[in-house]
């Protein structure tokens, strides 16, 4: 199942009200408030979303739901103040900052099982540059974008530094492994061309 489109405009309305939200989060210690009600019926609409700030070209922050649990819009400027003030790879976003940021928003299908029989068939099934993966093992899960494959382009790397990321050896494998795949609708702006706008 496809994420859902979004036109240029609503793009925009998106990437300003999560720049709006690292702003509230700089001056208030929250994220925005928003009324979904105010807004177009997509923005409206339940659906899962990443928010992923860059800086100086490398990663600043990265959070988001796996599943469509509050409308949209809301969706976004939580995640956008979440990655900006609560990743724990990283320091809360400082002031400074802010100029050199790039936005980055992706919207996420809704994700659908994958059945395999080994490690092998898995990685036959693997979409590269278009699938985002969720792992579950045990106590461990991990999930990797659809946007990654640009640094992990083959699928046994991807594959691999999921594990990795989810706390698990490189070279695991397991009968209770599960693992699901999603698509994701992504698009993004360099906070300095949003503040122009």
């Amino acid at each position: 199942m496809a994420p859902m489109p979004l036109s240029e405009a609503e793009q925009a309305l998106l990437l300003r009200l999560a720049l709006a939200s690292l702003r509230e989060g700089l001056s208030r210690g929250r994220p925005l408030r928003v009324d979904a009600a105010d807004y177009p019926e997509v923005l409206r609409t339940d659906a899962a979303s990443f928010v992923t700030l860059n800086y100086q070209g490398q990663l600043r922050g990265c959070i988001g739901h796996l599943q469509a649990i509050q409308p949209l819009v809301k969706d976004v400027v939580d995640n956008a103040y979440a990655a900006g003030f609560q990743d724990p790879r990283f320091p809360p976003l400082s002031p400074a900052e802010l100029a050199n940021l790039e936005i980055h928003i992706s919207v996420l299908s809704p994700a659908e099982p994958l059945r395999f029989d080994s490690e092998a068939h898995l990685l036959s099934q693997l979409r590269p540059g278009v699938d985002g993966l969720i792992l579950e093992d045990g106590g461990h899960r991990g999930t990797f974008l659809p946007a990654v494959w640009q640094q992990l382009p083959r699928p046994e790397l991807f594959w691999r530094h999921l594990k990795l990321k989810a706390g698990l050896p490189s070279e695991h494998w397991s009968a209770q492994l599960r693992v699901w795949r999603y698509t994701s609708f992504a698009f993004g702006a360099a906070v300095a061309e949003l503040s122009g706008a």
